[in-house]
């Protein structure tokens, strides 16, 4: 999959988008039969180990994923997170970041990872993960 950039402006402050925005069990409610869970101490921060379990019934692979870099935004600054993918299936890393602005604040949402498998998925991977990975900032940004 290529790299891929989601962007939106919300009218949430920063400190909220990013409470919701790393809510990381959250993120499963809006990702086709996905549920997410953390494992280890369930802190935040550097270290933060979870694992997105992707499939039905037995059928499915788990996508773990830790938090390598951990900037919440304080006093309307902003906000920075690096996930790096631990997993077999799907490698790579994700960063959030969120910036405060006169309206609220602005998210961008950076995601380069890779699915096992033939390279001519690579296309069809990257067109599905920018519409899933849309839905899921947009998602998470309205849910109250």
């Amino acid at each position: 999959m290529a790299l891929i950039e989601i962007t939106r402006t919300s009218s949430l402050t920063a400190e909220e988008a990013w409470r919701r925005l790393t809510l990381w069990e959250a993120h499963g409610k809006h990702v086709p039969f996905t549920k997410i869970h953390r494992e280890g101490p369930t802190h935040e921060g550097v270290g933060t180990l979870f694992i997105a379990r992707t499939g039905v019934a037995r059928l499915g692979f788990d996508d773990p994923m830790r938090v390598t870099v951990w900037e919440p935004p304080t006093d309307g600054g902003r906000g920075f997170c690096r996930i790096e993918k631990e997993g077999k299936v799907v490698t790579g890393w994700a960063e959030v970041t969120v910036t405060s602005s006169p309206s609220g604040c602005d998210v961008v949402w950076r995601e380069d990872a890779t699915l096992a498998g033939p390279r001519f998925l690579e296309r069809p991977s990257t067109l599905v993960s920018k519409v899933l990975f849309g839905r899921v900032v947009s998602g998470l940004l309205a849910d109250s």
